[in-house]
């Protein structure tokens, strides 16, 4: 269930909020005259955001070069590729 705090809670508990981002690892809803405003997490969980982001993003590129036929490459001829740079 997500944690929903009203604004002055950020400026009167900031420590209780830091608390909950990093002991749960969940991010905190502020809500700002009974209206979401903000999300405040942890900077590690934030991290894991962009990475797990970045992740899917290297996977639809993967899966669009996949489907191209002409690019695909056995895992023997890619092994003798990678030996023959080596040894040059």
């Amino acid at each position: 269930m997500p944690i929903i705090k009203p604004i002055s809670d950020l400026r009167n508990n900031f420590n209780e909020i830091s608390e909950i981002c990093h002991k749960n690892g969940e991010p905190v809803f502020i809500t700002k005259n009974g209206h979401g405003d903000l999300v405040i997490m942890s900077i590690a969980k934030y991290e894991q955001i962009v990475a797990l982001l970045e992740l899917y993003q290297k996977l639809g590129v993967a899966e669009l070069q996949s489907g191209n036929p002409d690019g695909r490459v056995n895992h023997s001829e890619m092994m003798n590729r990678l030996r023959n740079r080596l040894n040059e």
